[in-house]
């Protein structure tokens, strides 16, 4: 009964610890996921004569490159969806005209009272118009001070390298270097893993998504699935961003209604699967780590890092089986994490940190 309070004390403590940290933690946590994605790369440029510094600027640039290209894919499609406009607000007025139509006809609601409910709502969301710019533009210019913060972070761990492993070697004094030296091998490999999984995700949901389409018979299915699939990545508002310009090209193709809803019913569904099914299976076969535990770990996530949490917390539940898998007495936890009884094998061979 001692050890679970122990237990239990620990977890709290670091549940706090990860919460009110967190300011600090994702950035740190975002620049530990790239400079191992990175790690690679820069030891194979520096095998080939490159200085360090060299090796870091290309391997950063050979990241970050299509990660720009996905942003301008993402200006590109708000581009096609404005040229569009002037069709959609006739569409949106036709709409319009036909509601209130209809609520006149049906519900005997007149149409200067519709027009007095609207000017109504528009006064009591202007009032909210003030913290929300406020708030909006405050995430900005987070995610900008994160955008410019995370390479540079990236880059200095990639330098700082035999700094930082030494510091872990002089931290864990009884421990066998070698087992630190593979466990963070094992680390990099898991980040790999982790990296796979997602563009496995990514293939599976650009498939679905150009399915659904196609069989609604949305012109381009394959771009406007693709293109969805990828903006997945950013929780929520990328799935909204993502669906505005092929509901407005099912809009004016066939002049119904229906054909976006159809739109929106594919694109939920799709993400209903990856959120649930998808996303864990996939990336739990290459962490080696079970759906349930996936699952709670992007549960635990949300609730303490939003959406980064989601997506980082998986990683560290490989790292974390990884480091059980090696100690004895955390065999069973090693249990709980695995997707089987096989890990047991990797104990006993002696792999203790």
């Amino acid at each position: 009964m001692s050890i679970l309070i122990r237990y239990l004390q620990i977890t709290t403590f670091v549940v706090l610890l990860l919460y009110w940290g967190r300011n600090m933690f994702i950035p740190l946590s975002l620049s530990l996921l790239f400079s191992c994605l990175l790690y690679p790369v820069c030891k194979w440029l520096e095998s080939k004569r490159l200085g360090r510094n060299l090796a870091i600027t290309l391997s950063l640039s050979a990241l970050f490159v299509p990660l720009m290209g996905l942003f301008l894919l993402l200006v590109f499609q708000l581009k096609a969806f404005t040229s569009q406009w002037p069709e959609i607000r006739i569409r949106l007025l036709e709409l319009y005209a036909n509601v209130s139509q209809f609520l006149n006809l049906r519900f005997n609601i007149s149409f200067e009272s519709q027009e007095n409910w609207l000017l109504d709502l528009a006064g009591k969301s202007g009032s909210k118009i003030l913290p929300f710019l406020s708030s909006t533009t405050y995430g900005l210019s987070i995610a900008l001070v994160l955008l410019l913060l995370i390479p540079l972070l990236s880059a200095l761990m990639l330098y700082y390298r035999t700094m930082l492993v030494e510091v872990l070697f002089r931290l864990f004094p009884g421990v066998p270097k070698s087992n630190v030296r593979q466990l963070l091998q094992d680390s990099i490999t898991s980040y790999y893993s982790f990296v796979k999984g997602m563009l496995l995700v990514y293939f599976i949901v650009a498939v679905l998504n150009s399915v659904g389409l196609a069989l609604l018979g949305i012109p381009q299915p394959i771009l406007f699935g693709t293109i969805a699939s990828l903006l997945t990545f950013v929780p929520y508002v990328g799935i909204l961003v993502a669906s505005l310009l092929p509901m407005s090209v099912a809009w004016i193709s066939y002049n119904s209604i229906w054909y976006p809803i159809g739109v929106v019913i594919v694109f939920s569904v799709v993400q209903v699967l990856e959120a649930n099914v998808i996303f864990p299976m996939a990336v739990s076969n290459r962490l080696k780590i079970n759906t349930l535990v996936t699952l709670l770990a992007i549960l635990a996530g949300g609730i303490i890092w939003g959406a980064a949490g989601m997506i980082l917390f998986i990683p560290f539940m490989g790292i974390l089986k990884l480091i059980a898998d090696r100690s004895p007495n955390l065999k069973t936890l090693s249990i709980f994490l695995g997707t089987g009884y096989e890990q047991e094998n990797e104990v006993e061979k002696g792999k203790e940190i």
